[in-house]
Formats: structure tokens, sequence, C-alpha cells
């Protein structure tokens, strides 16, 4: 909620109030996909090695400070630093929160059938359910004339509650234990479907374990199915950036101005409150993860290709509702497989680093792409929206080289359990 009062108005502030030109803002915007995606992997070490709590109290302190430097940043590089922090605030609180819940989806999935997909599903449901308020928020604030500065505020104020939660609520725990890796118990060779499953049948997953040094990075980033998955998820990323680059673009062609586009983001956040849960449970019974994955992907590809099939309609806004919708759609399926994805393909030992990683390489592509879409803006409408589903489409072609995992037809009888 605090988030997204505040970053579908960060496009337009840059260009219209501070006059940046249109590359400078795709720049400025990948530079904080960056510094909290690219940096994920910092968040995810220190999860490994620290536990999530105190990692996530650092984070939302500094989200707040961020956001409270950002409402009175004036010049170029006062507002770069403010999103640095904002963005980096997320690569520590991100992390930890996110490989928890996947830690706790894989227990749940070992002690009652239900695959874990469920689980993660009601984690993103929940963060849309906040997302959904906070466009709302901002429109208001502006319709108030409380301008960006205001957005701002209510976002750091936001953020105050959300560090005071977590300080009373999240469970205490101890420094994780330092432990050698055990070598005897997963060969270094062992067939993938084996370690998986001496990974389920391993001790309560509660248990934090870390593996400091080399040997822990090298083992993440020299896994290639961990690192097609990156390049995969990336490509999501890439064009999930396009909401606020992009979108407000199309929102303004079509209308004159950018009121409508609160709208929009609320009606995004509202698909995923409504039908997260009924269609990541249809998915897991039915289809393996690889094929959710594969299939979001087309799904949101099918969303840039949409945008100058469709008649502009009432108020010109049916091609901006219809990437809306159809990237929203394509996320329900992608986000819980990729995540569900990497217990899969990592020792428990890794989860956080490689939680990290998922996001870390993701924020290095959309920092590398923003800038090149930011230059699209001013290419000719087809040629934009076809660049821009090229992404996703190239993302699925690689998904569908990774393992199936474990859910679904392709994985077997567990899946349909609960």
């Amino acid at each position: 909620m605090g988030f997204y009062a505040v970053l579908p108005y960060l496009a337009t502030h840059l260009g219209s109030g501070l006059g940046m030109a249109g590359w400078l803002v795709g720049l400025v915007l990948g530079l904080r996909t960056f510094s909290q995606q690219g940096l994920f992997v910092v968040g995810g070490a220190l999860t490994d090695r620290y536990g999530p709590r105190p990692v996530v109290l650092v984070g939302c302190a500094l989200r707040i400070a961020g956001f409270g430097w950002l409402a009175f940043a004036a010049s170029t590089a006062t507002v770069i630093a403010a999103v640095l922090l904002i963005g980096f605030a997320a690569a520590l609180f991100s992390p930890a929160v996110e490989s928890e819940a996947a830690r706790e989806a894989v227990r749940h999935e070992r002690d009652t059938g239900a695959p874990r997909a469920h689980v993660l599903a009601l984690f993103s449901a929940a963060g849309q359910a906040g997302a959904f308020l906070g466009p709302l928020l901002g429109s208001l604030l502006l319709l108030l004339g409380g301008g960006f500065r205001a957005a701002c505020l209510a976002g750091a104020l936001v953020f105050v509650g959300v560090l005071a939660g977590h300080a009373r609520l999240m469970p205490r725990a101890d420094r994780v234990r330092e432990q050698a890796p055990e070598t005897d118990h997963v060969p270094e060779r062992a067939p993938e479907a084996d370690r998986v499953r001496e990974q389920a049948q391993a001790p309560d997953a509660r248990t934090r374990t870390a593996q400091p040094g080399r040997s822990s990075w090298r083992a993440v980033f020299t896994n290639r199915a961990f690192l097609l998955l990156c390049l995969a998820y990336s490509s999501y990323l890439v064009a999930y950036n396009q909401l606020y680059l992009s979108l407000p673009v199309e929102v303004e062609r079509a209308t004159g101005s950018q009121a409508a586009l609160g709208w929009l983001f609320a009606l995004s956040s509202l698909l995923v409150v409504a039908a997260q849960l009924p269609l990541t449970r249809w998915s897991a019974r039915r289809i393996a993860p690889r094929t959710a994955l594969v299939t979001g992907l087309a799904v949101v590809a099918a969303g840039f290709a949409a945008v100058p099939l469709t008649p502009g309609g009432p108020g010109g806004l049916l091609p901006g509702a219809a990437l809306v919708v159809l990237l929203t759609l394509g996320q329900m399926l992608l986000v819980p497989a990729a995540r569900g994805l990497v217990p899969d393909l990592v020792e428990d030992r890794q989860l956080g680093l490689a939680t990290g990683a998922l996001s870390s390489v993701s924020g290095l592509a959309v920092l590398g792409g923003s800038a090149a879409t930011g230059a699209l803006l001013e290419a000719p409408a087809p040629v934009r929206w076809a660049a821009l589903a090229a992404v996703p489409l190239a993302g699925a072609a690689l998904a569908f080289t990774l393992p199936a995992g474990r859910g679904g037809k392709e994985a077997g009888p567990r899946a349909v359990a609960g």
C-alpha cells in the first residue's frame, strides 16, 4: 500500500514536475528496480546468515527514510539517491519475507500434501490487497491537492506501521547456525529427482542453515537450471516494469491525462485479490509449475500485442485495460510457479541466497532494458508493442527447457492432494 501510493506517479513527477527527458525517466525507474531487485541477493545472503527478522526491520527503517527523502528531492542527483535508497530497503526486507514464505510453503506441502503454490498464492493475494488501496490513496492525495510530496509522506507513514507490526509480531530467531555441506547426505552429482526427494524428507524446514563463503555462491550461480529460471523470470520483470513506463504514456495518449492510472492499478490488484487463489488452486492441480510459468509468460506477451489491436472504446482506456488484465493474469500464473520452483532447484541452506538471486538477475535485466524501453516511447506504436511482446515470449522459450517441477499432472500424484 505504501509502495503503490507513490510509484505509479513517479514517472509523471520526474517528467512533468522535474522536466527530465524520457530516456532519463526510464533510467531512473530502471535504477529503482535494480537497487531493489538487483540487490535482492544481498538481502537474501544476509537473511541466510542472520535470520529474517533483523533484516526486515532494517529494511523497513530505510524505506521510511527513502520516502521522506524523495518527498523533498528536487535535483536529479537527490532523486536518484532517494530512489536507490527506497529500492535497497526492499532488497533487504523482501527476500527475507519471501524466502521464509517459500520455506513454510515447502513445510506445509510436506505435512499436508497441499501444493506449495497455494501458500505462495495466498502470499501474493495478501500483498495485492494492500496494492489495491495504494494507487487509490495516491490518487486521492493528488486530487486533494497534496501533490507528489504528500503521496511520498503517506507512503513513509504506512511503512512506520509496517515496521511496528513486524517488530511486534515477527518471531525472533537465533543467529543462523553455520553448517558445512553434508556431502554424504546429498551427493554432489545426485540426480535431480533424488535430491528433491531427500530435500522433502529433510528435518523441519524451519531450521535455517548457512554455508558462507564462495561455495554457496558458486553452487547457486553455476546451477544451470536455476540460471535459466532467473532469465525466464527476468523477461517477466522487464515486461512488468512497463506498468510504470509504457502504461502511463498510453493512458495519457488515450485520455489526455493520467487521472485514470490509479484505477488501472487498482484493477490489477483487485484481479489478484479476487482470482489469485482460485487460479493457483486450478493450475496446481492440473499443470506442472513449468507449464504455468510458460503459459503465464505467453499471456503477458499477449497483453502487449493486444494494445495496438484493441479499439479505443469508452474513454480510450480499453487498450490500457487489456494490457493490465492480461499482464496480471500472466503474473498470477507465473509468479507462484517460479517461486515454487526455487526450492526444487537449490539446497535449503541456500534458499535465501537463491531467492535474492532470482530477483537480482531480473533487476540487472531491467536496468539494462529500461533506457531502451524508454527510448521505444518515441517509436511507432506497432513497433513498440511488438518489441515489448517479444521479451516475455523469449522468456517462455527459456522456461520450456526447465524441469517440470512438483505439482500438476507432469509431477505425479502429490500435486492433486489437498
